[in-house]
Order: structure tokens, then C-alpha cells, then sequence
């Protein structure tokens, strides 16, 4: 199993602990109790959601799964429909075929291995097919299991332009964000970064004259011109 990466030690200067507990002070005042965006009602719903959202939207996920749950919302109805009948489920996804083999396997091994429940530990989570460290992240960390900071491209693009991290890698920026956010935003920074990634500091033309911790970020120069 692939290990996380280590928090690279980093010595932050008074002002530089300061901006950063600010920024997620912020953030936790415009949004205290931040959820995924992705539509579940159990730990196998979330998983399976979480394992089509892989290169697709939210909104093309709930899409999907709002028809689907409705016909097979466990594993056992999950394993009956088989990929055949789940393929035109989701079909509208980025690598459905692909992650239609996936869900059914882990299914599959959900009711052989562990009796119907989704394991929620990290290593069986990541032994399951389609399951990777970031997947396993979010699931652990939106049903607050263990804190996780998962590293998508809005988390990765955030980081950086918060200058939180200069890590080349997701898991090198994972390591950063989790030595230096606050012990007691760990749950909630993945959900903050990300939300955001995705409404302010957008990849092309980030919102600067609208984003809260704008006065807080290196970065702002650099767009907020354009």
C-alpha cells in the first residue's frame, strides 16, 4: 500500500502562523459545517459516489446517482444489477466502463468479505477496487473517521496560490496542509479548499475582488488585474 508522504518540516515565522490560522478562520466563518458536495445517505453510497466522481463533477455524479440509488442503494442491490445493468446508469460519467467493473467488484467483496458493510478502515478501504488513497481520504474524512486533507486539483490549485504548500506532488501537498492547518479544522480544510477552488479561486480567472481571505494571499497580484 502506497504510504503517505511525510510533512516536510517547514518553520513558520509568528506572522506566517498568523495569515495561516486566519485564512481558515475565515473560512470557517463563512462556512462552519462544510459537506461534500456529492449526494449519499450511507457510507456505501458515499464510496460508490465518490469512486464515480473520479475526473466528473458532483453535478454529473448526483445526476447519475439519483436515478441509480433509487434501484440499488447497497451492495447487495449493487451486486444483483451487475455491470450490465449499472452501465447505462452511469453512463454520462468520464470512465464508466471502467468504473462500473469497480463498484461491482467492490461489491462483491463488501458482501463476501465483510457481510455487507463498508469496511472503514484505510487499508481495506484501499485493498477495494477503485479505491485509492484519495477516495479513501474523502470517505474517512466526510463521515469523520480520520481527518484527511484530499488533493484534488482545486485543493492542489488553492494551496499553492495560498502559498500553504509549494509541493510538487498531491501527496506532498497533502503532507503540508496537514502540518500546518489548525488541529481543529483538519475535518473541515479539504471541504474549504475545495469549495473554494471551485467558486472563487477558479482556475482561469480566479474572483479576487470577491474572495474573503483575499488580503491573506501572496498571490492576489497576479490576478487581480485581469
Amino acid at each position: 500500500m502506497k504510504r503517505p508522504a511525510k510533512a516536510r518540516k517547514r518553520r513558520l515565522s509568528p506572522a506566517e502562523k498568523a495569515r495561516i490560522a486566519a485564512i481558515f478562520e475565515r473560512f470557517e466563518a463563512a462556512c462552519p459545517d462544510p459537506r461534500t458536495e456529492l449526494e449519499y445517505k450511507t457510507p456505501f453510497t458515499l464510496l460508490v459516489a465518490v469512486v464515480l466522481s473520479a475526473q466528473a463533477t458532483d453535478k454529473s455524479v448526483n445526476k447519475a446517482t439519483e436515478k441509480l440509488y433509487q434501484v440499488a442503494d447497497t451492495p447487495q442491490q449493487m451486486l444483483a444489477l451487475g455491470e450490465a445493468g449499472l452501465t447505462p446508469f452511469i453512463a454520462s460519467i468520464g470512465l464508466f466502463r471502467t468504473k462500473a467493473k469497480n463498484v461491482i467488484a467492490l461489491s462483491r467483496i463488501i458482501v463476501e468479505k465483510y457481510a455487507g458493510q463498508v469496511p472503514l478502515e484505510r487499508e481495506a478501504l484501499m485493498a477495494l477496487p477503485g479505491v485509492g488513497r484519495k477516495t479513501a481520504s474523502v470517505v474517512l474524512n466526510e463521515l469523520n473517521i480520520e481527518p484527511a486533507i484530499a488533493v484534488d486539483t482545486h485543493v492542489f490549485r488553492v494551496a499553492h496560490r495560498l502559498k500553504l504548500s509549494s509541493g510538487k506532488t498531491p501527496d506532498q501537498v497533502e503532507a503540508d496542509l496537514m502540518a500546518i492547518v489548525p488541529q481543529d479544522g483538519l475535518t473541515r480544510a479539504h471541504h474549504w479548499l475545495i469549495l473554494h477552488g471551485r467558486y472563487t479561486c477558479v482556475a482561469r480567472k480566479p474572483k479576487c475582488r470577491e474572495c474573503l481571505v483575499a488580503d491573506l494571499c501572496p498571490s492576489r497580484e497576479l490576478f487581480i488585474g485581469g
